[in-house]
This record gives C-alpha cells, structure tokens and sequence, in this order.
C-alpha cells in the first residue's frame, strides 16, 4: 500500500466535480473544527451572545448591513 503525497491528494481532488469538491471542502473544514477549536467555538458563541446582549440591552446600537459594508468601502478607497 502505498501512501499519496498532498500534491497527488490536491492533484486528484482538484479532478473531481464542482460538487464533490465542494463536499470536500467542507468535510475538511469540519475536521478543522473539532478538538482543540472547539474551545474556540465556544469562545465565539459567548461573545454573539454577549454582542446580542449589548443590542438588546440598547447598550450598542446596531448599524444595518448596508451602511457598516458602506463605511468600510469608504475606508478602503481613502488607503489607496
């Protein structure tokens, strides 16, 4: 038996279809997650509960989508 470089594992996922690749993708994403940065999901989680927590309370005011993408935009043009 013998064992595939990552080159050749790349090589040959890079081969499969769009949706396979995509399942891949995701399936490694997921191995990603477990163990050790399981910690780390759950550091993230206390953290929206704790922003949604600040919203709720009127503590923070929420900025919708449009305009936060908007001002960043804006932020971006003013470095170059």
């Amino acid at each position: 038996m013998s064992t595939l470089t990552l080159e050749q594992i790349s090589a040959q996922a890079l081969e499969l279809p769009h949706p396979e690749r995509a399942l891949l993708a995701e399936r490694l994403a997921e191995s990603l997650e477990s163990g050790e940065d399981s910690s780390l999901r759950q550091m993230w989680a206390q953290e929206a509960v704790r922003r949604r927590d600040d919203i709720r309370s009127g503590r923070v005011q929420a900025i919708p989508g449009e305009e936060a993408l908007a001002s960043v935009h804006r932020a971006l043009a003013q470095r170059r």
